[in-house]
């Protein structure tokens, strides 16, 4: 076996493994790498070859720490590698490999979120043996990426799949096509109003928004390769909903989700979600990831009604195995779980509060 390290000439024999592998994934791909260059990532791509042919493949994103007088910094490969988690000898050899590379860059640690639904106690011994350590991410949405999904099976015929969803979900498709509401393709002049109904969103839901200079970037590297779709929902003259989706070989996801204040009772979410899956089943995915809801499924939990909604559409409520750490160096390793996250919490706590002064 050897490791072959990625450059832009061999953008598609990578993206294909990346994409077909064993847990292929968007956040893998090679334009998300370029996406997240622009927000201060360095993205390094390897795969390990057998005799010519890519075993496993992993898209590491490397992003500096601003300690004075220190050269560190973090890699971080979401949903990846792409690898079959049970080869402990590719796995191995790969991560071997990823070791040095850290010593040469100065990481303090490797963090991981593998595709892997949960529970796989064959594929968490292997990780650690390698010298990985399960992150607690918490049942909400403290981690990185969201460890509980809906994942919708849409291998069978479009007619098939919309049987199984809930009749309530049917029937507010159907009211949303009733009630004159209209789902079209955005096209990049479509970017601000969705972007506009985005803060409105946040500022309703309490979550923070990525500069629109951000969703530009989504455009330019993953809508122009036809990786992405923008989706915006029209009532009466005006955007009230939109949703920005991805899609990788036979995969697709929805990532973004934005709507207006006004106007809900029209259902436009619904009609946004139906469209977005039948855009997944024309471009011959097998499957639609709704992204994340909490593991708390209780109706007292307050994100209960986002798990009744993508519940509704008939997935499959999947765990992940969690995030996992390989961690390089003591000492920062501990500022990192102990120390940076009380800084983000608190930042968190001030952000809310602007945004209730805002909102009084």
């Amino acid at each position: 076996m050897e490791i072959k390290i990625i450059d832009e000439t061999e953008k598609d024999i990578f993206n294909n493994f990346m994409a077909y592998g064993p847990k292929g994934h968007v956040l893998q791909s090679y334009e998300w790498g370029e996406v997240k260059r622009s927000t201060g990532w360095q993205p390094i791509r390897l795969l390990v070859m057998d005799e010519g042919k890519p075993k496993a493949g992993i898209s590491i994103l490397k992003r500096k720490l601003p300690i004075p007088g220190f050269n560190k910094c973090i890699f971080y490969a979401p949903r990846g590698p792409v690898a079959d988690y049970t080869d402990k000898a590719v796995l191995r050899f790969l991560f071997t490999y990823v070791k040095s590379l850290a010593k040469q860059h100065g990481a303090i640690l490797m963090k991981i979120d593998p595709d892997i639904k949960a529970p796989n106690n064959e594929v968490v011994r292997n990780l650690k043996s390698l010298g990985f350590k399960p992150v607690d991410s918490g049942k909400d949405f403290e981690g990185v990426q969201p460890k509980f999904v809906f994942r919708l099976d849409i291998s069978e015929p479009l007619e098939d799949v919309a049987a199984n969803f809930h009749s309530k979900t049917r029937y507010n498709i159907r009211l949303a096509e009733r009630r004159g509401v209209k789902v079209k393709v955005g096209t990049k002049e479509d970017l601000k109003p969705f972007y506009e109904i985005l803060q409105e969103t946040c500022i309703r839901d309490k979550f923070l928004v990525r500069s629109f200079e951000y969703f530009e970037t989504l455009w330019d590297v993953l809508v122009e390769s036809g990786m992405a779709r923008l989706f915006m929902a029209e009532y009466e003259g005006k955007y009230i909903a939109g949703t920005l989706a991805f899609i990788f070989g036979d995969k697709a996801w929805y990532i973004y989700g934005a709507s207006s204040n006004e106007d809900r009772n029209v259902m436009p979410n619904y009609a946004l979600q139906w469209a977005m899956i039948q855009w997944a089943k024309e471009n011959n995915c097998t499957m639609y990831d709704f992204r994340g809801v909490s593991g708390d499924t209780s109706p007292d939990n307050p994100l209960y009604g986002l798990y009744r909604f993508k519940k509704g559409f008939g997935g499959e409520f999947v765990e992940f195995i969690g995030e996992f750490d390989m961690p390089f160096s003591p000492f920062f390793y501990y500022l990192w779980v102990s120390v940076i996250p009380s800084y983000r919490k608190a930042r968190q706590n001030v952000v809310n509060f602007f945004r209730q002064i805002k909102k009084s």
